[in-house]
């Protein structure tokens, strides 16, 4: 069987997919184990939504490909030809942020550079937003807003990096990068968002956080294995849209399960 050698080109490809984890995969399968084999598998897809879409904008606006974004993205343009006004306003955060000189010194090093990695038994491919060889590795984050504190299941108040697992990504990528190089980097968020005088920082994560999450990941890594693998029937979370889309009704329910099946979520 020939090795497949993952490139900037084929980096988010089916193949690349199937053949490497990444650290968007390993959350999708925390999220919905069936949901992500069906999306590896190509049996589900999603379309971009306009949000996305906005974090495309300005992530293709730091990697110097804005222009070639535009070219491939003719719907966030009106019929004159002009920026709908989502992405109008994408610009304006563009501008925002290229005035604050330690957002920029954050975003100035390498540009979506690949590294590749193993980790508990998985071959993991990471692309950093902006890599400073020898000093940082820096994730930009385009938000809705910065300072939302959010509450998860355990009741326990969050930013939006832990709900959305960015200390989880950056702990990967730290790994892997010390795999490549021999050397742990700090790692940094450089975060912006959508509001209507947006908010910006740049967030140093602890290195105990970093840790905790590499631990976390440990014992739940096998699983995530044995489930791509075909090794292990996927669960159902029963919330997320494939599981909705593809739900089958077995049987009748009360009221009081939809009360508990609502506080399980």
């Amino acid at each position: 069987m020939k090795k497949f050698k993952l490139t900037k080109d084929n980096y988010y490809s089916k193949e690349a997919n199937q053949a490497y984890f990444s650290v968007s995969q390993v959350k999708d399968f925390l999220k919905c184990e069936a949901y992500a084999v069906a999306k590896i598998g190509g049996e589900w897809s999603e379309p971009p939504s306009t949000a996305m879409l906005m974090g495309s904008y300005v992530d293709s606006y730091f990697e110097g490909t804005l222009e070639d974004f535009k070219a491939r993205t003719p719907e966030i343009f009106k019929k004159d030809g002009s920026l709908k006004s989502d992405f109008i306003k994408a610009e304006k955060i563009i501008e925002r942020a290229e005035k604050e000189e330690l957002f920029m010194t954050c975003m100035s090093g390498e540009k979506q550079v690949i590294m590749t990695g193993e980790l508990y038994g998985a071959k993991l491919k990471i692309k950093m937003d902006s890599y400073i060889p020898h000093e940082v590795i820096v994730d930009l984050k385009f938000i809705q807003k910065i300072r939302d504190i959010i509450f998860n299941k355990a009741g326990w108040k969050q930013t939006f990096i832990e709900n959305w697992g960015y200390d989880l990504q950056l702990a990967v990528y730290q790994e892997i990068v010390r795999q490549n190089t021999g050397e742990t980097l700090p790692c940094i968020i450089a975060a912006v968002d959508k509001q209507e005088y947006p908010d910006i920082e740049c967030i140093l994560i602890p290195q105990e956080q970093l840790d905790f999450q590499l631990k976390e990941l440990k014992w739940k890594m096998p699983r995530i294995i044995d489930v791509k693998n075909h090794n292990a029937e996927p669960k159902r979370c029963g919330h997320c849209d494939y599981c909705r889309a593809t739900k089958k009704l077995e049987r009748l329910i009360t009221p009081d399960e939809l009360i508990s099946q609502s506080i399980r979520r």
